[in-house]
């Protein structure tokens, strides 16, 4: 009996609704950009505070305003529904090969964050509580979900690429698509019950899945008490991962005791020549402050590989201990590698921060073992590409088990 399943009820857009997923962003101002040049996408109804009009209020003061945005789309015929499906998915660019995945419900029940817990769906992170309570505020007030967590089928994904690529291939022309920020095309495709679907379903669950990104939504199932959650199930091969890297808004000291500080606790600190970039592998960060960019071999401490990687020292060794700042600081902005480098040194240089730090992405193979053996990976450390997109395949709850 596999562990992912047709969605009992779905809702399949009609285009335009498309969205990066709420926790994609480096500053809110964009969420609020976007929505106000598409009212339809459904940022609008996951970031229901940063729609224009709902500026200030807080995130359960505006659900209303979500439900009402959620109403309003099914009733206009931005989506469809459809009823025990899973849904082909395919990304697409002219620079890269294409990656495959399918919309479908897992069993919440399965979802393992320690070696001692059972389950195939394997979360790999720490989150932040906050996050998680907003996420279950909002399942609760929509009776939905619309942003799907991104696993990996880490058992027999060769065999599901094979499979998705060639269902995707012979099923026609796609129910939507979507272009995205980065110019890639998001494909879907509708599968109903029959001998195809449960043949994918089978490979989709036939080994570890690993949580990619949606940690904290996967997190919300369990709490929320749901008995299924929305995914994207993928492959290995579909998959990259791009550099996480952190911005500091305000230091708790001075640049020089900063760097004093990382020097007196073991680190070698040497000055960069040129413009500041991503580490090209592991053992080092890279740091621009002061208009000057330095790199920074942090020291090794006590623990295994995960507590050495680079994300687990800076937060450690440079947040902790050296600025006193705890992961969830709001002086922290985890910034994604759709962002440049560039980007991060140019919000120092115009004084909207004051630390950059730029960290080299583990491998896909590195994190697959590391999931594998069931140890978690440091806070924001892995920044997948490409996204699954939210606003495209919606489960309704209470229609079936998802509820």
């Amino acid at each position: 009996m596999t562990v992912v399943h047709p969605i009992a009820r779905a809702w399949i857009t009609t285009g335009g609704t498309g969205a990066q997923n709420y926790d994609e962003f480096a500053d809110d101002a964009e969420i609020t950009a976007i929505i106000e040049a598409n009212p339809h996408s459904a940022l609008a109804i996951e970031m229901p505070h940063r729609a224009p009009g709902s500026l200030g209020r807080s995130f359960l003061d505006a659900l209303p305003d979500a439900v009402a945005r959620l109403a309003e789309a099914k009733a206009d015929g931005s989506y469809t529904p459809a009823e025990q499906v899973v849904v082909l998915y395919r990304i697409s660019s002219p620079l890269d090969e294409p990656a495959y995945g399918m919309f479908a419900l897992v069993d919440t029940d399965q979802i393992s964050t320690s070696a001692d817990e059972p389950g195939l769906v394997i979360r790999n992170e720490d989150v932040f509580i906050a996050k998680v309570r907003e996420r279950v505020a909002l399942a609760e007030a929509l009776g939905h979900l619309l942003s799907p967590v991104l696993l990996l089928q880490t058992g027999r994904g060769d065999e599901l690429h094979g499979a998705l690529a060639a269902a995707t291939d012979a099923a026609g022309a796609p129910a939507a698509t979507d272009t995205d920020q980065s110019g890639r095309t998001h494909a879907i495709w509708l599968l109903g019950p029959g001998p195809e679907q449960d043949a994918l379903r089978d490979l989709a669950g036939g080994g570890d899945l690993v949580v990619a990104d949606g940690n904290h939504r996967s997190l919300a199932a369990q709490t929320g008490g749901l008995p299924r959650f929305l995914a994207v199930i993928t492959t290995p091969a579909s998959v990259a991962i791009q550099p996480y890297n952190r911005l500091v808004s305000e230091l708790t000291v001075g640049a020089d005791e900063l760097l004093d500080r990382l020097r007196g606790a073991g680190a070698q600190v040497e000055p960069l020549d040129g413009p500041v970039d991503v580490p090209a592998s592991g053992g080092a960060v890279h740091i621009y402050l002061a208009g000057r960019g330095y790199a920074v071999r942090l020291p090794a401490g006590p623990g295994g590989v995960v507590e050495n990687l680079d994300h687990a020292l800076v937060e450690r060794f440079l947040l902790r201990d050296a600025l006193g700042l705890d992961p969830g600081d709001k002086r922290i902005t985890y910034v994604g590698g759709d962002y440049p480098a560039s980007w991060l040194t140019g919000e120092v240089d115009a004084g909207r921060a004051e630390l950059a730090v730029l960290i080299a992405p583990v491998t896909v193979d590195d994190f697959v073992a590391v999931n594998l053996a069931r140890e978690k990976m440091p806070r924001k450390s892995t920044w997948f590409t490409p996204k699954a997109r939210g606003g495209l395949v919606l489960a309704e709850l209470g229609a079936g088990p998802a509820r």
